[in-house]
């Protein structure tokens, strides 16, 4: 007998690579799950374009409405609710977000940062890896936590810096690493291999390291 699917609610701000990469696994049965809504926070995100080719149920919640980041939070997180979804996605969500949303959702809230967590946290990541003279960048898959890009880190992957590389390059050879570990968490969390405990990460009932579990291919 088939297992029933796993719902999820995915967040947007922009082109939503990451929300494709879902869309796939869905698709292709890698995840046993269903996306049952795709939100942005901008009516123009090219993501809600890539959900309505698919099929799937998209909405806006655009912060500009609201005059606080508080109330903006409380109508995002009643829209979400409305799905019941088993896990929320962030896939490029380019808002921080209240203490409130991220305990709304806790354990069940989960983002990708372009960055090898702890380094880097925040904007322009890829930059401040070349500027250090950084042999390797990365991405980290990572619960939400109510502290900015500070929740546990449950999967990481590494790509070698070159001499060569810019900004742009780096961050396109990061991307290619993100379509594969953010579907991948994914899996671990509704197969119910992976928990959040306080403020660390359980998988297979076994507790990750500081800076969590490194992609091999």
């Amino acid at each position: 007998m088939t297992a029933v699917k796993k719902k999820l609610v995915v967040l947007i701000s922009g082109s939503g690579s990451n929300l494709q990469a879902f869309i796939d696994a869905c698709a292709n049965g890698d995840l046993n799950a269903q996306i049952s809504c795709v939100i942005a926070n901008k009516a123009e995100a090219f993501g809600l374009q890539r959900a309505a080719d698919a099929g799937i149920k998209t909405a806006v919640v655009n912060h500009k409405d609201y005059d606080s980041r508080e109330a903006f939070d409380t109508v995002l997180a009643q829209t979400i609710q409305a799905h019941k979804p088993d896990l929320v996605i962030l896939a490029g969500f380019m808002r921080i977000l209240t203490p409130a949303f991220v305990n709304a959702f806790a354990g069940k809230l989960m983002n990708i940062h372009p960055s090898l967590l702890p380094k880097y946290t925040g904007l322009n990541t890829h930059q401040r890896a070349i500027d250090a003279g950084d042999d390797f960048a990365g991405v980290t898959v990572h619960f939400v936590t109510p502290e900015l890009d500070g929740g546990p880190p449950i999967l990481q992957a590494k790509v070698a810096i070159d001499a060569s590389d810019d900004a742009e390059s780096l961050a396109q050879k990061v991307l290619q690493k993100e379509h594969i570990i953010y579907p991948l968490a994914t899996k671990w969390f509704l197969d119910g291999q992976l928990t959040l405990q306080g403020n660390s990460v359980l998988k297979d009932k076994d507790l990750l390291s500081k800076n969590g579990l490194l992609y091999q291919e």
